[in-house]
C-alpha cells in the first residue's frame, strides 16, 4: 500500500513529542513490512526509510496528498474532511471534552479512550524497543515522574507528595523545573525531588533505566501514556491513578492504581513485590511497533475497501464538568 501520514510537526523528535515518536516507528515498521510511506510534515523533517514531503501552508492540504496514495493517515482531524478524495483514517491522540464533531474513521489509542466516545476501534501505541537502551535491572534509590509537569492534570505535586511521605525515597521529575512560571510562579522547595526539565534522548533513557518505578497520579482520563510503556520497558512498575487507559494497561503484576496518596505511598514501600523482568517483558510483548503497525494495516484495509470504522459518528458520552478528577491526600 501507499500510505501518506500527515502531521503538523517535525520528525524525528529528540525531546518531548509522543505523537512524533509514535508515527516515526509506525512508518518504519510499515516500510519494513513492504509498504510505501510518505510523511507530509513540517519543513526540517528528515527520514531515511520513507519519503518526506513538506507541508506548504499556502496551499490547501488536499492538494498536497500524493495522487498514488491508497490511504491517508491523519494525526489531527481536518476541518474539511469531506473533501477527501482518498480513503483515510484519523488517529485521535488526546481528549475532546466537548460535544464536537468526530469523524466516523477515527482511531482511538486505547479501549477506554474509544469507549468514552461511544466507539470501538482503537490501536495501542507501540515503540521500537531496539532504539532503547538494554535494561540493566540495576536500580538506584529513586522513583521518577515523566510528563509535562506544567500541565496540572499530570499532577506532579501529587507525585512529589507520594514520595515525600515515604522515608528514604526520592523523586526525579523528568519534564519539569523546580521554578515554574507556568504554574503561578511555583517553586518546589523539597529536597525529596530533583528536576531535569524537558529531558529526552539518551539522558532520559539512562534515568529511566536506573529508576525503581514510575509515579504517575494523573488527574484526567489518560488516552494512552507513552511514559507508562517506556517505564515498564526499563523494569519500572507503575504507581498511578485509575483513570482512562490506566486500568486497562496496568495489571496487578506491573503496578498499583489508586487515587489515594496514602495508598500509593504504601505501595511504593512494597516495590519489592514487583518483578522488573516481568514489567519489561510485558511492555515488549504488548506495546511494540510491529504490533501497532499490523493493527493499523487492518484498519487501512478496512477503509480502503470502502468501509467505515464506525457506522455511527463517535460522540463523547460524558462531558467532564470538574477541572480535575479526584485525588485524595
Amino acid at each position: 500500500m501507499n500510505i501518506t501520514i500527515v502531521h503538523y510537526n517535525i520528525i524525528p523528535v529528540t525531546h518531548y513529542g509522543g505523537t512524533e515518536r509514535v508515527i516515526w516507528y509506525l512508518g518504519k515498521e510499515l516500510s519494513l513490512l513492504g509498504h510505501n510511506v510518505t510523511y507530509l510534515v513540517e519543513k526540517g523533517s528528515q527520514c531515511n526509510f520513507a519519503t518526506i514531503k513538506n507541508i506548504d501552508h499556502s496551499v490547501n492540504i488536499w492538494a498536497q496528498i500524493p495522487e498514488n496514495t491508497d490511504v491517508i493517515h491523519f494525526q489531527h482531524q481536518p476541518g474539511d474532511i469531506e473533501r477527501a478524495k482518498h480513503p483515510y483514517v484519523v488517529t485521535m491522540h488526546g481528549n475532546a471534552n466537548k460535544d464536537a464533531f468526530i469523524d466516523n474513521n477515527t482511531v482511538f489509542v486505547s479501549k477506554n479512550h474509544a469507549e468514552r466516545y461511544s466507539a470501538s476501534t482503537y490501536v495501542y501505541n507501540g515503540l521500537d524497543w531496539d532504539d532503547y537502551l538494554n535494561p540493566t535491572f540495576s536500580k538506584e534509590n529513586y522513583f521518577h515522574f515523566l510528563a509535562k509537569a506544567a500541565w496540572r492534570i499530570k499532577n506532579v505535586k501529587g507525585a512529589i507528595n507520594v514520595v515525600k511521605k515515604a522515608k528514604n525515597e526520592h523523586l526525579k521529575v523528568l519534564g519539569g523545573d523546580r521554578f515554574n512560571f507556568k504554574m503561578g510562579m511555583r517553586f518546589t522547595l523539597t529536597p525529596k525531588a530533583s528536576f531535569y526539565g524537558m529531558v529526552g534522548g539518551k539522558e532520559k533513557n539512562q534515568l529511566l533505566n536506573k529508576s525503581k518505578g514510575l509515579i504517575f497520579p494523573v488527574l484526567w482520563h489518560e488516552p494512552f501514556g507513552l511514559a507508562i510503556i517506556e517505564s515498564l520497558y526499563y523494569g519500572c512498575p507503575v504507581f498511578a491513578t485509575p483513570y482512562g487507559s490506566l486500568n486497562e494497561l496496568i495489571n496487578k503484576d506491573v503496578g498499583y492504581l489508586s487515587n489515594n496518596r496514602k495508598e500509593l505511598t504504601h505501595a511504593i514501600k512494597n516495590i519489592g513485590n514487583y518483578s522488573q523482568k516481568s514489567c519489561n517483558e510485558y511492555a515488549i510483548e504488548n506495546f511494540n511497533a510491529k504490533k501497532m503497525a499490523l493493527s493499523y494495516i487492518e484498519v487501512y484495509h478496512k477503509v480502503a475497501n470502502g468501509n467505515l470504522l464506525h457506522t455511527q459518528k463517535p460522540k463523547i458520552k460524558n462531558i467532564q464538568t470538574k477541572k480535575f478528577l479526584d485525588w485524595f491526600e
